[in-house]
């Protein structure tokens, strides 16, 4: 694994039982993303890009096969370890904004950084000048039912890239949006992305989306193809 590798998949399967019949969602999946990569995956709906994108990120364990994350085998780690990594080399974005409704979005963007024990002080400070850099500088104290949807997706953005992750992981991060919405939150993705020099690994339906990205792969019976 080269110095500069940030996530390695080796022969990952995931497989579900159903009825008594195992059901193969992910067929030996290798993938290695190295810093800066942007890295797009498409594919049906049902054709795993969601379980891959939650085994790579040690939301779930695969059947077989091996995730190592910034050189740790992650079947290695504890719960506790896994989340420990993931706080500290990933950041998440869904479809839905998944933000804590009760708390305002300067709250929800600070909410990694009190977790990994930054100050309070600190950690609202550092959120409200990522808040600034998703044009979101007028909406810190609104809680997510005071903004629109594509405000609630610039916050999400913001919430993964506090942390400066080695990697983000997108799944479906515009497939909710409308199209002039969705656009914009493509375009503050690169951008954000290039600046803070970290690794982008996007699930999409949007090929014209995916097209954009250095790798396109796309996600078949269980199996990767590069495009």
């Amino acid at each position: 694994m080269s110095s500069s590798n940030v996530l390695q998949a080796e022969m990952v399967y995931v497989s579900y039982v159903e009825e008594e019949h195992s059901v193969d969602v992910l067929r030996g999946i290798d993938l290695n993303i190295d810093s800066t990569n942007t890295i797009a995956i498409t594919g049906a709906s049902g054709s795993g890009k969601s379980t891959l994108l939650h085994t790579l990120g040690g939301l779930m364990k695969p059947t077989r096969g091996e995730v190592f994350l910034v050189g740790e085998q992650l079947s290695q780690l504890s719960p506790r370890g896994i989340g420990i990594a993931r706080n500290q080399n990933l950041g998440f974005i869904y479809q839905f904004h998944h933000l804590l409704m009760e708390f305002s979005a300067l709250e929800n963007v600070a909410m990694p950084l009190l977790i990994r024990g930054i100050s309070k002080n600190e950690a609202r400070e550092r959120a409200s000048t990522m808040l600034e850099s998703v044009s979101l500088s007028h909406r810190l104290d609104h809680k997510p039912a005071q903004l629109s949807g594509g405000e609630r997706q610039r916050a999400a953005v913001a919430r993964a890239l506090i942390t400066k992750p080695a990697l983000v992981l997108a799944d479906e991060p515009t497939g909710n949006l409308d199209s002039k919405t969705a656009q914009e939150i493509q375009n503050l993705m690169f951008e954000l992305v290039e600046a803070e020099k970290l690794s982008l690994l996007v699930a999409t339906h949007d090929s014209a989306f995916a097209d954009q990205f250095e790798r396109h792969y796309r996600l078949t019976e269980g199996r990767l193809s590069l495009l």
